[in-house]
């Protein structure tokens, strides 16, 4: 089902973003959970010091799975649209602390971006700093751009502060995924990007767990999904 516009015209009269935003995070985080391996769980909405769409937890004391009858095979995702130098923390103390006190850590996020992420200069802030703080502990990440009434590229910002040779992209919306990975010298920041335009289809994005794979994000899948389970219409009067 094609991207529709959900801040201007018949659908925001439907349904504002917000509301479609939670539900959306909810879904997403439901199907990550029948791909995610043994010990990693999601949830939806997080809401810490820091608030996160979705989020992949490592270290949780799941029941495991039982075995089917035809497994399917790893996912593999493309190549990353570039690769920058980037310095990957030691685990930092707050992912210790969070990880001896429930047995769990957070190893990837998923954000989807609103429209207050984008309206000031220092909702921008804020946004690109918090992610900026779970690639330094090496979390996977995924953002989500769709709001149509900003026109802040919230990744290029990121990308200035860990990488200030990285080169400005422009897309209004979009998706895009980030894997830290190694240390000591040898750290590297992968990063795909993914155009996306009203009436177009969604990509799917790897989503990158610490400690763990790499699982698919299905961004157009979960969107036709939250459209059906709150009997939205998909076109306008």
């Amino acid at each position: 089902m094609p991207l529709r516009d959900h801040f201007r015209g018949w659908l925001d009269q439907e349904m504002k973003w917000h509301s479609f935003h939670q539900a959306w995070a909810t879904y997403i985080a439901e199907a990550l959970t029948t791909r995610l391996p043994e010990g990693f769980r999601a949830s939806p909405n997080v809401q810490t010091a820091i608030e996160i769409d979705v989020a992949a937890f490592g270290g949780a004391r799941t029941p495991p799975r039982a075995p089917t009858d035809r497994e399917e095979p790893a996912w593999q995702p493309s190549g990353g649209t570039l690769t920058l130098p980037f310095e990957v923390t030691e685990p930092a103390t707050e992912v210790l602390v969070h990880g001896r006190r429930d047995g769990s850590y957070l190893a990837a996020a998923i954000e989807l971006v609103s429209e207050g992420n984008k309206d000031r200069a220092e909702a921008r802030e804020a946004f690109i700093a918090k992610c900026e703080t779970y690639l330094q502990q090496g979390v996977g990440l995924v953002i989500v751009d769709l709001v149509t009434t900003r026109a802040a590229n919230l990744h290029d910002g990121l990308l200035a502060r860990v990488s200030p040779t990285a080169p400005v992209w422009g897309e209004r919306l979009y998706a895009t995924a980030y894997s830290p990975q190694g240390k000591n010298g040898a750290a590297k920041l992968t990063v795909w990007q993914e155009p996306l335009a009203i009436g177009a289809a969604l990509p799917t994005m790897p989503l990158w767990l610490l400690h763990g794979p790499c699982v698919p994000v299905q961004l157009e899948a979960t969107y036709e999904d939250t459209f059906r389970r709150l009997r939205l219409p998909t076109e306008g009067p």
